[in-house]
């Protein structure tokens, strides 16, 4: 094919070659596979340019956030917990998501409401920055949730405090009515008719 996509027909490697270098374009084999292959006149350099040129353009829009994580142990002081706070700001501000997690060790395990009181602290301190990815939840000796900076497209996240534990929640739930068949009514009311009788 030519460099403007007209048929040039089939001819020998060597003729192919002779006229690209006339004309000034490379010999690009398009589809080797076909019988005979299939190569065009292009200048080789000016097409990779323009197609690293289209995926610079297609990544432009695309917007990458990282999970980035920090880590808590629930004994933290509070100049400590001051610090990390700030470094979630920053990871936050810079569009990143942010994972916090906190470390239990040996017996602390026990004590998870001090994991607890230390998410709702960090959600007090970036309170109307920052929304909930994940709510807060354990997995093995870690207790953890996931933050995301906030934005004006995702306001159905909420941004007051981490939900309670769930052992702390306990709600009685009432099933439905099952209705029963009108086939054991009948009976039963038969055998109470019979009764009485």
């Amino acid at each position: 094919m030519g460099d403007s996509g007209e048929q040039l027909g089939v001819m020998a490697l060597h003729l192919a070659l002779d006229m690209a270098k006339k004309k000034g374009f490379d010999l690009v084999e398009v589809a080797p596979t076909s019988v005979p292959p299939v190569c065009r006149l292009m200048d080789y350099g000016k097409f990779k340019y323009e197609q690293a040129k289209k995926e610079r353009e297609a990544r432009k829009g695309q917007k990458t956030s990282i999970l980035r994580e920090i880590r808590l142990r629930p004994k933290i002081g509070d100049h400590d917990f001051d610090v990390k706070t700030r470094s979630v700001k920053d990871l936050l501000n810079a569009g990143d998501k942010v994972k916090i997690t906190i470390v239990f060790r040996g017996r602390e395990i026990t004590h998870a409401n001090l994991g607890w009181k230390l998410l709702e602290k960090m959600m007090e301190s970036l309170k109307g920055t920052v929304s909930i990815e994940k709510q807060p939840m354990m997995e093995g000796t870690r207790m953890f949730m996931i933050l995301t900076p906030m934005t004006a497209q995702s306001p159905k996240t909420s941004t007051v405090q981490p939900a309670k534990p769930a052992r702390a929640k306990t709600e009685k739930v009432e099933a439905a009515p099952v209705e029963k068949p009108k086939v054991k009514e009948e009976i039963v009311e038969k055998v109470k008719e019979s009764a009485n009788a």
